[in-house]
């Protein structure tokens, strides 16, 4: 059964290794935004733990010939609409408050313009005029994570030449304030007419993105500004000061503004759902669960970089309606405003310098999801379907949510979860654990959990971590099943280094699955980087990898390959394989979290400069998206002069983006602690290719933690709990 396979001709490989569908027609079906966007009748701020982890019965189909033309469409049926772009958005977050619109800041009720709370829009338009004319838009800027600013000029003195002499000043927050400011440099005093037109449709983003939203509603006079109300629903618009008119019918606001010369004069405008108070973002209490860290060195982009992505992530956290003290983040904005389980924990993961409390309320939360009773899925978390491209069906993120739950609550106890939180959760750890072994049974590999599934290389790299550290999190309690996860772990490991390595002429490569028959899908995808995360285990010791060493240098040499690497990261899928898109969201667009996995799994085994490399293109990419990484961009090759192309449709923020930063630093740093033993082991990574670092304002063991590495790449701890030792 192990032994080597021989790669199959193209007419021998099952269908789905071909640049064709899986042939079973079971897969969850596509929707607008690649596998991630909810239906239109669905809310994507609702938290996954409702979704079905039980496919569809699986229907056999004929799979079409390799070059034939695709089955006409149904009948009566529609193509799936355009989503509305976001890559020159500018997107003001503070959950579950949004705020998006274009570079002029007028939202014309078009597109996604408008602002959110709880994935309903509360206003769609909001246009400005003053003296009967739109400002001419002369720049546009988030200036936080939560507000943006925009400035706009105007000529209003017939003797002014061609100099504007008036200026409008827009600053808009996600909590659903703006402010409009206008300034005066003429001579004269100068007499303003202000007009806002305002509508909305109080539509489901949803529903927006799937193109059904309904036509606006028709406003009412309310208090000091207007008001707007459907079935269940109202939101209103105040302004202060209270307007001279106010037009319901026309949905307009208007002031009369006497500006002295170089006088100012403003208006603020609140949005918000009808009786309910002012927003208060989970990101804003007074005790975040994320330490404020920051990063200083000789490369100027880390500062901004670690700066904005710590802001993104107070931005995108929850709290469990529930639980109010339990914070998680959401997957990104604006399509996934809500728990994405996989991608919380994931994102959890990467925080975990930032403090543990991230970590425990994800856990918390996803926990209290998790499946009960009797039968196969039992203790599964619950995850939506996620496509995975043309060669495989589309995956469970349940399955990969299951097995991060307990890698994570074993490494949040290295960091420094109390002693007293790892042992609540740990129940629900045992009982992922227990599924995993339940399910996997006889066999050697966990395969997808609907009929015919394939066994996936990731999964099998998820699974043989949660074994590994579920281990010693079960062995650092007394708790029984230690042993025979470490023997299946042990036997994955020996099957996998034959069944999944492909032999080619370049040395062989990771298969991207094995096919219910033990075949193997030979495409290169950025997916075999999880073969390189292996997890942190006590001692500052990292668990050993499933590939042995001269496989992991093979994957670091194809890694590092133009098909991989786009300049800018890793790009999905290999650009020779076949159905390879550079758009792509799983066959060939840039993913951040899958780069900054590949970053710190080539440190860890001690490729670093591969890794340097994939690095500094990170950073390029970063400066070109302002220091806001979004989820993807396209993996089009890297060439003198360019800049990346953005994804329109790419969350940003997104959670696993802003987190892969933190991921990166640390990388670099090599900082690997151990709470429990009350040391910390630091590994930097000697080529220091980013120059002197010094990260400050982490936490380790529940304290305040700062490390310094110098260009010689030498760690010097600044700063770390008492009685906290220094590993060798």
């Amino acid at each position: 059964m192990h032994q080597q396979p021989t790669p199959p001709s193209a007419a021998e490989r099952p269908p789905w290794s071909r640049h064709e569908p899986f042939p079973t027609a079971g897969a969850a079906p596509r929707t607008p935004k690649a596998g991630d966007l909810p239906p239109p009748s669905a809310d994507p701020h609702l938290s996954s733990r409702a979704a079905q982890v039980s496919p569809p019965p699986a229907v056999t189909t004929r799979p079409r010939r390799p070059g034939a033309a695709p089955p006409p469409p149904p009948p009566g049926s529609r193509p799936a609409p355009e989503l509305p772009p976001t890559h020159t958005a500018l997107i003001c977050v503070a959950l579950p408050g949004l705020a998006l619109s274009g570079e002029s800041g007028q939202l014309d009720g078009r597109g996604l313009d408008g602002f959110y709370r709880g994935g309903r829009r509360l206003l769609s338009r909001c246009q400005v005029r003053v003296a009967g004319r739109e400002p001419l838009p002369v720049q546009a800027g988030m200036t936080g994570a939560d507000s943006a600013r925009f400035v706009g000029t105007l000529r209003v003195s017939p003797a002014a030449g061609p100099d504007p002499d008036v200026v409008v000043e827009r600053t808009r927050h996600a909590d659903g304030t703006e402010r409009i400011t206008v300034r005066s440099a003429a001579l004269r005093p100068l007499r303003l007419p202000v007009e806002v037109a305002l509508g909305t449709d109080l539509a489901d983003l949803a529903a927006i993105a799937a193109g059904a939203a309904g036509p606006e509603l028709p406003a009412s006079v309310h208090d000091s500004g207007l008001r707007w109300a459907t079935a269940g629903t109202a939101a209103c618009v105040t302004a202060d000061p209270p307007p001279s008119d106010a037009l319901a019918s026309a949905g307009l606001l208007r002031w009369e503004l006497d500006l002295p010369p170089g006088g100012t004069a403003a208006v603020e405008l609140r949005v918000r759902p009808a009786g309910t108070g002012p927003l208060r973002p989970a990101g804003h209490a007074a005790t975040s669960p994320l330490a404020p860290a920051r990063a200083e060195g000789d490369d100027p982009r880390v500062a901004p970089l670690l700066h904005s992505a710590v802001a993104d992530l107070q931005a995108l956290l929850l709290r469990d309606p529930a639980h109010p003290s339990d914070t998680y983040l959401a997957a990104g904005v604006p399509w996934r405003c809500g728990m994405a389980p996989a991608e919380a924990l994931a994102a959890a993961r990467m925080t975990l310098p930032l403090g543990t409390r991230l970590a425990a309320g994800t856990l918390r939360t996803l926990a209290r999801t998790q499946l009960q009773g009797q039968g196969p899925r039992t203790g599964m978390i619950p995850g939506p379907r996620r496509d995975a491209g043309p060669h495989l069906p589309p995956g469970c993120t349940g399955t990969e949510a299951t097995l991060l739950f307990p890698a994570l609550l074993a490494e949040a106890r290295r960091w420094g979860l109390p002693e007293q939180e790892t042992q609540e959760l740990l129940p629900a750890a045992e009982r992922c654990l227990t599924w995993l072994r339940a399910t996997v049974g006889d066999s050697t590999y966990l395969a997808d959990p609907h009929p015919g599934g394939p066994a996936r290389c990731e999964t099998q790299a998820h699974a043989y971590r949660a074994a590994l550290l579920g281990a010693d999190l079960l062995d650092a309690y007394d708790r029984p099943g230690a042993a025979e996860l470490q023997q299946w772990a042990q036997t994955l490991r020996a099957a996998f280094r034959t069944d999944f390595w492909v032999a080619d002429r370049g040395g062989g490569r990771p298969a991207a699955a094995l096919a219910p028959d033990g075949r193997p899908v030979p495409h290169l995808a950025a997916t075999a980087v999880h073969l390189l995360d292996t997890g942190l285990l006590g001692a500052g010791r990292l668990a050993p990898g499933l590939l042995d060493t001269v496989q992991t240098e093979h994957l670091t040499r194809l890694l590092g390959t133009p098909a991989m690497d786009a300049g800018w990261g890793l790009r999905g899928l290999g650009s020779k394989e076949p159905g390879h898109n550079p758009f792509g969201h799983r066959t060939g667009a840039v993913r951040v979290h899958e780069s900054a996995l590949a970053v710190a799994g080539l440190v860890a085994a001690g490729y670093e400069k591969e890794a340097a490399g994939l690095l500094k293109g990170l950073l390029e990419a970063a400066e070109h998206f302002g220091h806001r990484l979004p989820e993807m961009f396209a993996g089009e090759r890297r060439s003198t002069a360019t800049a990346p192309l953005p994804h329109p449709a790419a969350c940003r923020p997104a959670a696993t983006a802003a987190a892969s930063v933190i991921l990166l630093f640390t990388a670099l740093a090599g900082i690997r602690p151990d709470a429990p033993a009350r040391t910390v082991t630091l590994r930097p990574v000697r080529s220091a290719p980013l120059g002197e670092l010094g990260l400050n304002g982490l936490r380790v063991a529940g304290a305040p933690f700062a490390v310094r590495i110098s260009r010689l790449g030498l760690a010097m701890v600044e700063e770390a709990a008492d009685g906290l030792q220094l590993g060798a």
